[in-house]
């Protein structure tokens, strides 16, 4: 006897061997390989996060056999917009929206849903009962995250905190911080700021640096996004407050993991789901659409926690070995019927 989830593994090796016909196991429209077409319409694209996100959309695309559209916006919401209508042109079968802003994307959105084509869409709000929303579970990511921050710093302290508003997962981020510091009155926020701007390390960098000078009595930086812990954490080694400041985020990469573990590091801890696992969810979910099935509403991928000591402890210096080494880091059991083929590990 062997478990499901070991099956759909083993379906999914054989599914990449190549010359091995798989479709005849898969049901329509995915029993003809490469006659499906879906496309990735991005807003966010810049960091390691995305370009792992966007690796296991490819990596998921492939499992499955379908053919991958990719149309990077680089931050531009209108030719977003454009270019869902781009895809729908395309004649695809379905579309993943990866990020946004709800006003550029709610009506693009049920343009595709409206000519046919299945939707889904990631950290970003379109507004639509029709779309599932597949999501990090980012109050988890926040609550994770600011858990340890009061472990290790207790329940009051003088806080920084790096923010855009207008983009979903940083705005339910946002909801928790707000609850935290509600339930701790003892956290004084003296300071709050945040770009997009590229490349946004070094735009949250420049920032960082005048919160810091105009408020050298912080001790706690909530960055909930890790291409802001690397701004802070920039401000504050050339301050040379690495001793002084803690800085607690989200998501996770290999640049980020070595700047946690850096003598004297000032990133004590991160809450991140694997952003690769997270692309072939999203993949997954909108091929369950395609063939016919629910995969839900909210399609929520768990967090973990990952700490600077953790990191040390077990001598995790990758991606890799955090997923080797943290087992629950290293795949999503979500929207993963018994058809679906898995990519190979």
């Amino acid at each position: 006897m062997i478990s499901r989830r070991l099956f759909t593994g083993l379906i999914g090796s054989v599914a990449m061997m190549p010359g091995l016909a798989f479709g005849a196991d898969m049901p329509a429209p995915f029993d003809n390989p490469g006659a499906v077409k879906i496309a990735l319409v991005r807003y966010l694209s810049t960091g390691d996060f995305f370009q792992a996100y966007l690796s296991g959309v490819e990596k998921q695309a492939a499992a499955i056999g379908v053919d991958l559209r990719v149309l990077d916006s680089r931050q531009d919401a209108a030719l977003q917009s454009d270019m869902v209508d781009q895809a729908i042109a395309l004649g695809v079968d379905g579309i993943i929206i990866q990020h946004g802003l709800t006003e550029s994307m709610k009506d693009a959105a049920q343009r595709a849903v409206d000519a046919g084509i299945k939707v889904v869409a990631f950290d970003v709000n379109v507004d639509n009962a029709a779309i599932p929303q597949v999501e990090q579970s980012d109050r988890d990511l926040a609550r994770l995250a600011l858990e340890q921050a009061l472990k290790d710093n207790g329940t009051s302290f003088t806080a920084g905190y790096v923010y855009v508003p207008g983009i979903a997962p940083l705005d339910r981020r946002d909801e928790t911080w707000q609850k935290v510091k509600a339930d701790n009155p003892g956290i004084n926020q003296v300071a709050e700021f945040g770009t997009l701007d590229n490349p946004i390390a070094n735009s949250v960098a420049n920032q960082a640096r005048s919160a810091l000078s105009a408020n050298p009595d912080i001790t706690v930086m909530f960055a909930p996004y890790d291409e802001f812990a690397k701004g802070v954490k920039i401000a504050v080694d050339e301050a040379e407050m690495s001793g002084k400041v803690s800085i607690y985020s989200a998501d996770v990469s290999t640049s980020d993991i070595a700047a946690m573990r850096e003598d004297g590091s000032a990133w004590k801890a991160t809450a991140a789901t694997n952003p690769a696992v997270v692309g072939e969810v999203s993949v997954r979910t909108l091929a369950m659409l395609l063939a016919g099935e629910d995969p839900g509403h909210n399609v929520i991928v768990p967090p973990t926690l990952i700490t600077q000591q953790m990191l040390n402890d077990l001598d995790i210096t990758n991606m890799e070995d955090l997923s080797a080494k943290v087992p629950a880091f290293a795949h999503a059991d979500v929207s993963v019927p018994g058809w679906m083929p898995l990519p190979q590990r």
